[in-house]
């Protein structure tokens, strides 16, 4: 069975959006965010990231201003276009036919910003795209609902320059007093009290190229995709927790009863929970400092015995051990292969003339 996890983090964007909505309509920044930890210049922060959780809030804190203007659902979904979703956009953009945009789509929809499951189904010559309200809290699950199908739709003209027509639309949701934005973003009236809640188009759209299929630049976005989900599953539910406690000061790494205290659960349910996870105590403690060595070494001049101390080692030579384990060589050694891989790309930049301004960045 399929369950949301309120805790999934992705970038603000989403957020932005609903602020300039807000926005549009009078209600300030800090009223719109009022009950989250976010600030507001920290949603236009590319590297910032918000829970699905803290999102909900920022919706409730709308829709307390702003619930009884009838298509507000569908009016914001079509603002979600796919230059706001990062390398899952842009993975999308660049597949070759839409049927592997829509694989690759809900292979990485957790970099999307849905509440809920989104399923595919191709059947009688339609292709179906199903979404699957019942985990929305109920006082949220029409807006979010029509957001969700509207940014398909959107999307979908995003990547076809005529746009993709559409079948059907199917809400399970009761009709609003006006539906005049319903029609205006889907071209016709959707049905409302449906069994689903559906969007359907002529299945033989699935196999027609996109004209801006590349898949040398598909292949970059969805590694990126895969290391962007990776690294933020890896500070969901309690092993997060317990990686976040444990880098906060790596030179004195707390027990397992401090950090279970922290955490206000027993060492033994702490233990627990992390086995649910597929980890232990002792490996997250192993993981981080494996991380933090490596950091240490090729981004500080430190010695061994210094890196060792910073990690919480009694003596160098259990250091090094076990580094070795983790790297299969001294941390010597490791810097110096660290390093020597640095030093060409280092020259090459120094030796191009200066003909235009040097960029570097990351997609979220």
């Amino acid at each position: 069975m399929h369950v949301f996890d309120w805790d999934l983090v992705r970038s603000t964007s989403s957020v932005h959006v609903l602020m300039q909505l807000a926005a549009e309509r009078g209600m300030s920044a800090a009223a719109c965010l009022s009950g989250t930890t976010l600030a507001p210049e920290a949603v236009i922060d590319p590297n910032a990231e918000v829970s699905a959780r803290e999102e909900l809030r920022v919706l409730r804190n709308l829709l307390a201003r702003f619930g009884d203007e009838p298509g507000l659902g569908v009016e914001t979904g079509r603002r979600y276009h796919l230059s706001l979703y990062g390398p899952w956009g842009l993975a999308l953009l660049s597949s070759r036919t839409l049927r592997d945009a829509v694989e690759v789509a809900l292979r990485y929809v957790d970099l999307a910003f849905a509440f809920g499951r989104l399923d595919f189904d191709e059947s009688d010559e339609l292709a179906r795209i199903r979404f699957d309200d019942s985990e929305i809290p109920e006082d949220l699950r029409s807006f979010l609902t029509e957001r969700i199908m509207a940014g398909i739709h959107t999307i979908g003209q995003d990547m076809f320059a005529t746009g993709l027509p559409m079948a059907a639309v199917r809400f399970r949701h009761p009709a609003p007093a006006d539906t005049a934005r319903h029609r205006a973003v889907f071209g016709f009236e959707p049905e409302f009290s449906s069994d689903i809640n559906e969007l359907a188009f002529d299945a033989g759209y699935l196999d027609m190229a996109l004209p801006q299929a590349n898949e040398w630049a598909r292949a970059t976005c969805e590694q990126l995709c895969r290391d962007l989900l990776s690294t933020r599953r890896a500070r969901m539910g309690v092993a997060g927790s317990v990686r976040d406690l444990l880098v906060r000061n790596p030179g004195q790494l707390p027990d397992q009863l401090t950090v279970a205290t922290l955490l206000f659960m027993s060492p033994r349910t702490l233990s627990r929970r992390l086995r649910d996870e597929g980890t232990s105590f002792r490996s997250l403690v192993e993981e981080v400092r494996q991380v933090m060595s490596e950091e240490l070494l090729t981004r500080t001049d430190m010695t061994t015995e210094q890196v060792a101390a910073r990690l919480g080692y009694a003596e160098s030579a259990s250091f090094i051990r076990a580094f070795r384990r983790w790297k299969g060589c001294p941390p010597q050694e490791f810097r110096g292969r660290e390093l020597a891989a640095r030093t060409p790309v280092r020259r090459e930049l120094i030796a191009v003339p200066n003909t235009g301004n040097v960029m570097s960045g990351s997609l979220r």
